[in-house]
């Protein structure tokens, strides 16, 4: 049957909140603004309009696709991160906005630095949607970047390289299928043939104990690969901080997003490893440990 527009968010609004989703009256909004292909001036509009049943069938069942759990993103296929708009589907990670630090950072110290000759060589290790890079690679057009991103993920790839092609900087960053810097060749003596001034991360941390307690939204469709840290969470820090430095210039910079609460022990996976100067970590609005800034020492391998 037709429905007025305020009457099927109200239902929808309903739903959701028994099913215990976060946001429900805006989830509801979103999926009717997809279906209608609209922006949220038409609901100021049209609040009071009376759509059809045809329509009315269609909403209801993105209705009912959120009720059971998957995340808005997964139904309209787009997020936006950086004030772009991004792709995403079940096998990439959604973008968030804690992650906007990383990039804000990795731009801010790319702006600090000349362009060597050749370019500044910049390396975003597990990629997913492309979000890290293609923001650096669209806030920073004029720069003189050899960009690179790598996923182990070919579907994540595939990802990745439609969103740098929907932001128009596909010919700014190189896409590379691996498992992090092993697509990366070195030296008889171990050194990278071709260092990286600065390396972005935000790999795995979750501990996968704690993946079970995680929102259905995030356990049930979002890729656990993308999750996953390993028993403590840290299983890929320390892979990273293990060769990491082997690839990065003696001024090189890695940058890595962390848990909430990982601070202190990303401090002390830090002096282990022996090949950086002591971390400093960045802490969000809410002051929650957000980035790891990681310097390496000069002359270490």
């Amino acid at each position: 049957m037709s429905m007025i527009i305020k009457d099927l968010l109200a239902v929808a609004e309903a739903r959701f909140r028994e099913e215990g989703c976060l946001d429900p009256r805006l989830d509801a909004e979103l999926l009717f603004l997809h279906m209608r292909k609209e922006d949220r001036t038409y609901l100021f509009i049209h609040f009071g309009d009376k759509l059809d049943e045809k329509s009315c069938d269609e909403y209801f069942r993105l209705v009912d696709l959120r009720a059971s759990g998957v995340p808005v993103q997964y139904i309209t296929g787009k997020q936006e991160f950086m004030g772009l708009p991004f792709l995403v589907n079940e096998d990439v990670l959604i973008p968030r906005q804690d992650t906007e630090l990383l990039a804000e950072r990795a731009i801010e110290e790319i702006k600090t630095r000349k362009d060597p000759f050749g370019g500044l060589r910049v390396l975003d290790l597990g990629t997913g949607s492309g979000a890290l890079a293609i923001s650096i690679a669209h806030q920073l057009p004029k720069r003189k970047l050899k960009l690179f991103a790598t996923d182990i993920s070919s579907k994540a790839l595939a990802v990745a390289r439609r969103n740098a092609d929907v932001n128009q900087v596909s010919g700014m960053i190189q896409f590379i299928e691996g498992d992090l810097l092993s697509p990366f060749p070195v030296n008889r003596k171990g050194k990278s043939k071709k260092p990286f001034d600065l390396i972005i991360s935000n790999p795995p941390y979750i501990a996968s104990g704690v993946i079970p307690t995680l929102m259905r939204e995030v356990r049930e469709h979002e890729p656990l690969l993308a999750l996953d840290g390993g028993p403590d969470g840290l299983d890929l820090y320390i892979r990273i901080l293990n060769e990491a430095h082997v690839h990065l210039k003696d001024d090189g910079l890695l940058l890595l997003e962390i848990g909430y609460d990982q601070g202190e022990v990303m401090k002390a996976l830090v002096e282990v490893a022996g090949a950086y100067q002591p971390a400093e970590i960045l802490q969000d609005l809410t002051e929650k440990d957000r980035v790891a800034i990681i310097r390496k020492k000069t002359d270490t391998l």
